[in-house]
């Protein structure tokens, strides 16, 4: 015992110092708040497949594959020699590529709504973009959103992520909440915020602001509203509504396009008029696109006399990013996504297990090879219902620090887990177990 304890205040120690001397030049010592964890962030050495060891020697099993991004795990060998050969050539250029068209080829042929497509940089800058090509398009200044729903960093697309019971108003008629304190009121007014999933209600608001709104934006598969699918009913409502009022069926799948071959939006009968994607077509490079109907993606296009929206990006299509991007999609064909998928599933399927074998109120949601642990009896269908009160935030992070701390198991911080091809019947079977120690351990907090 005595030893252990030396070896953790050894490792405490050196994750500590790494720690002190970045919060004197990063501010609050990480460059994304999402990695950062009391005391200490931890610190990576190397990684391979899904595994990720620290600067002390650690070996954790990756079911975060950074926020959803890494589909094939870390370091993928075809990926690593493809981007090695790129390096060797050069890593940007003022100039186009050959490899940005064959891209550009493969994601068009893979979704049919797809007719034309724009790299950017990030899935933020895509959303970004999205919501400036339909502003272009249809010369409207509004956005309506799903309350709650994530969209990246961009003040139109962050309205709401965060709401809470203390501001978030009537369900009739959510309010506007900013996330960043000096947010310009003109940015607040400009948003319409509606809830998910719920057809009557979304409509009568929509309906108020019938000539202002610009796009309809939608994550098919919402991460921190709960990470439970929209309904073909919602969808098709929607986009008859857009139909109806000149308006753009905009969607999110920066990190839904993994759910189906096609993206999500495979599983609907209707297909949005413009799409923003990101994380898995990079690779495990930075990457955007916004993807979609040539005569919206025309107000992008140089060649015309009067440019509605003039676009470019310094690293916006990098052949470092498209090459890693595209041997990532070619690899992630139709059978490794019902693979993956598969996996995933028989992953949820024995958590089922542990929660009823730990006999502890937990849920499960989630769509293709993700999916999200709710500390709640019954699967929650709304944002409102899945809001986590500052207990369950505590409970989790319990539960979150014990997975890492003990069981060496990596999760994404909202309780949630995101595939890669890499994982396999073992690291599931990890999971399941580790999972069913921690509901054992925080059984007890869930009456206090």
């Amino acid at each position: 015992m005595n030893s252990q304890n030396s070896i953790v205040k050894t490792t405490n120690q050196i994750n500590k110092a790494i720690y002190d001397r970045a919060c004197k030049v990063l501010t609050g010592g990480v460059s994304r708040n999402t990695i950062f964890r009391e005391p200490h962030p931890y610190y990576v050495a190397s990684a391979k497949g899904s595994y990720i060891t620290d600067i002390d020697g650690v070996k954790r099993i990756d079911f975060a594959n950074n926020m959803a991004s890494l589909i094939h795990g870390h370091s993928h060998p075809t990926i690593v020699d493809a981007v090695i050969n790129q390096l060797q050539k050069g890593t940007a250029f003022t100039m186009g590529t050959e490899i940005e068209v064959a891209f550009a080829e493969l994601l068009t042929e893979r979704s049919n709504s797809f007719e034309k497509i724009r790299f950017v940089n990030s899935g933020t800058e895509a959303v970004m973009t999205m919501i400036k090509a339909s502003r272009a398009y249809t010369r409207k200044p509004k956005i309506a959103k799903a309350e709650g729903a994530y969209h990246g960093t961009y003040d139109y697309a962050e309205i709401s992520q965060t709401a809470n019971p203390t501001n978030w108003g009537d369900i009739n008629k959510p309010n506007a909440v900013p996330v960043v304190q000096g947010t310009p009121q003109g940015v607040i007014d400009d948003l319409i915020i509606f809830p998910y999933n719920d057809i009557e209600r979304t409509l009568n608001i929509l309906d108020q602001h019938a000539d202002e709104i610009a796009c309809v934006l939608i994550d098919p598969v919402p991460h921190r509203i709960g990470l439970f699918p929209v309904t073909n009913e919602f969808v098709e409502a929607i986009y008859n509504w857009t139909r109806k009022n000149n308006s753009i069926l905009a969607f999110d799948e920066v990190v839904t396009y993994r759910v189906n071959y096609a993206g999500a939006q495979a599983n609907y009968n209707v297909k949005p008029d413009l799409t923003a994607l990101g994380k898995i077509i990079g690779g495990g490079f930075p990457i955007g696109a916004l993807a979609g109907k040539s005569e919206i993606m025309q107000v992008l296009d140089p060649r015309e006399t009067f440019l509605r929206h003039p676009h470019s990006g310094t690293f916006s299509a990098n052949p470092i990013s498209i090459t890693a991007g595209i041997i990532a999609m070619e690899l992630f064909d139709e059978e490794a996504v019902l693979s993956l998928n598969a996996l995933t599933l028989k992953a949820r399927h024995q958590i089922e297990e542990a929660i009823k074998i730990a006999d502890v109120p937990i849920s499960l949601t989630g769509a293709g090879s993700m999916f999200r642990v709710h500390l709640k009896a019954h699967a929650p269908t709304s944002y409102r219902e899945a809001y986590q009160t500052i207990e369950k935030k505590t409970l989790i992070k319990e539960l979150l620090d014990y997975l890492f701390l003990k069981e060496n198991i990596i999760m994404i911080n909202t309780c949630a887990c995101m595939f890669a091809t890499t994982l396999t019947q073992k690291e599931v079977d990890r999971l399941s177990e580790a999972l069913l120690n921690g509901f054992k351990l925080i059984k007890p907090k869930f009456d206090q």
